[in-house]
């Protein structure tokens, strides 16, 4: 759990409305998709419940960036559920236990909605507050540029870790399949050359799609940049291979991009924060990350409902 003494968070993210880039159409998709997996038929405890109109506490009970708003609303939307937000903006950072938002409709409505929003939102709070914090680490070394994440997301679930990774305030990398080309070793041996790969990938992506190559060694960089790719990848260099070889390639190619990727974690991200590196990427932020807690409590008269601890 991060505290406040844990300088390593952001506390505050200082981004434009990031939910700008979210398709309404799609979010909402995404939502009614969540809703059906979660009650493919009868909703039993909602007949416990009945229809009365009640309201629950949005509580954030772990610290972290708070991320994910959008997915919220769009859930309790389908749920014709009402939520009120505290004053708290999507990339905040916030110390437990805080109320966040309040949702309110009738009582069967929100506790159908309850944990499918609660897995939004904490997981894309996770990625956003493990994004800060790698943000934060490389900007305290002064490195100039980018740290981003993969395409190594969790099936069905991309929109939401790509959007996070942009509210911690880092770059998504490459979307998808289609946002760029990026040729790694089965598409080389297959092509039978990082040359002719190369100059295949040409043929289709046209002048408005940048060109990657995965590559093993300096050797197979400056290969690429010859042939004419916008970005190689030095793929699991160590950190001195990677201070070497970086230089190596922008001495013969200064406008290449360079990409660092492979075995590049948290402890260790600053040992590959070197001037001739444009891009760190690592697949932890979407792999393994660790979520923020929160709970959503009905308010019951007389109750407090941050004193409540019970996880449902």
């Amino acid at each position: 759990m991060t505290s406040k003494s844990d300088d390593t968070v952001l506390k505050s993210i200082h981004n434009p409305n990031i939910s700008h880039v979210l398709h309404p159409m799609t979010i909402r998709h995404l939502a009614r998709e969540w809703l059906k997996e979660d009650t493919p038929n009868f909703d039993y405890g909602g007949f416990v419940v009945g229809e009365k109109e009640e309201s629950a506490v949005l509580l954030m009970k772990s610290a972290g960036v708070l991320a994910g708003r959008p997915f919220f609303e769009a859930i309790f939307k389908e749920l014709e559920c009402n939520v009120v937000w505290e004053n708290v903006l999507e990339g905040s950072y916030h110390e437990p236990i805080k109320a966040i938002a309040t949702v309110s409709g009738k009582v069967r409505q929100i506790l159908l909605g309850e944990r499918v929003a609660l897995n939004i939102i904490s997981r894309a709070s996770g990625i956003a507050t493990a994004a800060s914090r790698l943000k934060n680490i490389v900007k305290k070394l002064g490195w100039h540029v980018e740290v981003a994440g993969t395409r190594k997301t969790t099936p069905g679930f991309r929109l939401v870790e790509k959007y996070a990774l942009l509210v911690g305030g880092i770059s998504t990398h490459r979307y998808d399949l289609s946002s760029m080309i990026m040729l790694k070793d089965n598409h080389i041996w297959t092509a039978g050359s990082i040359s002719q790969a190369v100059s295949d990938a040409k043929v289709v992506g046209g002048f408005s799609t940048k060109i990657e190559v995965e590559c093993r060694s300096v050797e197979e960089a400056i290969t690429a940049a010859t042939a004419g790719c916008d970005v190689v990848m030095l793929d699991n260099f160590s950190p001195q291979a990677l201070k070497q070889g970086a230089a190596e390639v922008k001495e013969k190619f200064p406008n290449i991009i360079i990409e660092a990727s492979g075995g590049i974690t948290e402890d260790n991200i600053s040992n590959y924060c070197d001037k001739n590196v444009d891009v760190i990427s690592l697949s932890r932020l979407t792999q393994g990350y660790e979520t923020v807690d929160f709970s959503l409590k009905v308010r019951k008269e007389g109750i407090d409902p941050r004193n409540l601890t019970v996880k449902l």
